[in-house]
């Protein structure tokens, strides 16, 4: 395998759309796809099966459809993009399952589909004991049966750890594990000083570049980037620095932007630039989103992003089926109803306060209206919001 070099920039985990009975409703999954990519504009890489795809809420068959769904529309949004003088997407797959041999099974696929790189998630494997050894003895051997290695990133997620006295991958296993020729990064959805442990194991193996840390707790970035300014600045630049072992990330895995492909690419861009202006009101504009996703029950607040972003993106047209796979936790009418109002203020707000050239929009073969349906996102806005929900301005127009 010629060295993979982790690619720089966005990473979008892309939700997985299942109708009411859990079943992948394709048309809106191919519809997605593309959105997110903006034509050239938004994804950079396209993760598909990670935990905002709600990996281990669907069936191993159902994973491997999206594997090798996601990697069929590669095909053809790269064609678009070739045409449009854009760089390519790139396809990661998450190819975790419950146990070792659904793991190995989804990973061999990958490999012979021609994903870009596969995505696992060790401590999430139920029967597996030991994470250098599994690498070790059960998916190197694949690799030498095949003839050839598939670029593999180590996904290191809390939530999802199958014993909670074990939360992140330990330190020295990614030290070992980064000497294997094929792996060659990791998504850490942590804090910082989480993710510096992780930096230092990296460049203790690898050459620069050659081992890639993405940030899962995407908001992160506006702090990890931020320019130094007067003393305190300094020190705080020098404490980030640090603790990430003077090595920052080179990409950002960001959940939201499933609704807002454009915005969090060039807020990406920002903070890589270090455009502080830019960065402070993409931070507000963005960290508003992730507001209008927590919502009051019990007396605490519980965040229903997923749910909140499947409901976003069926107002706006992009995909038909709002529903949530089993065990996920869904949105009530009443929450429906407040997000919908905040949802549409929001939108108001970038359109007024940002370039229109990252304002994130479907085209217009691409939105869900048909003969049997809603003849238009507006239309379709209507049939999924409340009745005493009011409707943006912008959507106002369009009716009239």
């Amino acid at each position: 395998m010629e060295r993979y070099r982790p690619r720089w920039g966005l990473s979008i985990p892309v939700l997985t759309i299942v109708d009411e009975d859990g079943r992948l409703v394709e048309s809106d999954q191919r519809r997605l796809f593309r959105y997110l990519v903006q034509s050239g504009f938004g994804a950079d890489i396209l993760f598909s099966l990670g935990t905002t795809g709600e990996w281990n809420r669907i069936s191993p068959s159902q994973r491997e459809r999206l594997i090798a769904l996601a990697i069929e529309e590669r095909r053809a949004i790269n064609e678009r993009l070739r045409q449009l003088g854009r760089r390519p997407v790139e396809v990661w797959v998450g190819v975790t399952g419950r146990t070792r041999a659904e793991t190995l099974r989804s990973l061999e696929l990958a490999l012979e589909l021609g994903a870009d790189a596969g995505v696992i998630a060790p401590l999430s494997i139920e029967d597996l004991d030991e994470v250098v050894a599994f690498f070790h003895r059960e998916v190197t051997p694949l690799f030498e049966r095949k003839g050839r290695e598939l670029p593999l990133l180590l996904y290191d997620n809390a939530e999802i750890a199958v014993h909670p006295r074990i939360p992140h991958i330990r330190t020295r296993d990614v030290k070992r594990l980064s000497r294997l020729p094929y792996i060659c990064g990791i998504k850490v959805t942590a804090p910082r000083k989480v993710l510096g442990h992780y930096t230092k194991a990296a460049l203790h193996f690898n050459e620069r570049g050659e081992f890639g840390i993405y940030v899962g707790e995407a908001m992160l970035i506006f702090d990890l980037f931020r320019p130094a300014r007067g003393l305190l600045g300094k020190i705080r630049e020098y404490w980030n620095l640090y603790l990430l072992h003077h090595a920052l990330p080179i990409g950002v895995v960001a959940g939201p932007a499933n609704v807002f492909p454009r915005e969090w690419q060039k807020a990406w861009r920002a903070c890589s630039a270090g455009d502080e202006a830019l960065m402070h009101r993409y931070r507000r504009l963005l960290g508003t989103f992730e507001r209008l996703c927590t919502f009051e029950e019990g007396g605490r607040p519980v965040l229903k992003l997923i749910a909140a972003m499947k409901y976003a993106l069926a107002l706006d047209g992009i995909i038909t089926s709002a529903h949530v796979a089993s065990g996920t936790p869904a949105l009530t009418e009443e929450q429906r109803k407040s997000f919908a109002e905040g949802y549409a203020r929001l939108k108001e707000e970038i359109r007024a306060q940002t370039d229109p050239l990252w304002h994130s929009h479907a085209e217009e073969e691409d939105r869900t209206g048909s003969p049997r349906g809603p003849s238009n996102h507006v239309e379709a806005r209507r049939a999924l919001v409340p009745e005493d929900a009011a409707l943006s301005p912008h959507e106002a127009e369009a009716t009239r």
